[in-house]
């Protein structure tokens, strides 16, 4: 059985910095998002249709981003946290798809939209704690 270890730099923790383009990248695809699912939640009886391209662009920028940012160090759990995180950019992207294949129902892509947001939030809330745990070994 392989001991763990428990004591590790910001280096083997965090691993390299991803580019800040594609920090940038995701950023503005989740915002992208939140203005796409806001936009019809407080529609005033207008018939906006602009913000599901909105969606599915902010969808694939955060996949993208996910994708090409891999993980490069070598705690076990972030790695796993860092996976489990691209795939919120997958749910995303399913949200966008059914925005466009049933417009009249908002009951799917909202679905799916939680579902990532709650994700990212879980993923981000978790790696604090499991980076502040690792380096205070």
């Amino acid at each position: 059985m392989k001991q763990e270890k428990t004591k590790y730099t910001t280096e083997e923790l965090f691993g390299r910095a991803p580019s800040p383009w594609f920090v940038a990248m995701v950023t503005v695809g989740l915002l992208a998002i939140v203005v796409a699912t806001l936009v019809p939640l407080l529609n005033n009886g207008f018939d906006h249709q602009w913000y599901r391209y909105l969606y599915a662009v902010g969808a694939v920028m955060v996949l993208l981003g996910r994708l090409f940012t891999p993980y490069t160090g070598i705690h076990q759990r972030m790695k796993r946290l860092a996976r489990l995180e691209s795939w919120s950019g997958i749910f995303f992207c399913v949200a966008a798809f059914f925005m466009f294949y049933d417009p009249n129902s908002n009951r799917d892509w909202l679905a799916f939209t939680l579902a990532g947001g709650a994700i990212q939030v879980i993923v981000t809330v978790i790696s604090a704690s499991v980076a502040k745990k690792a380096l205070k070994n």
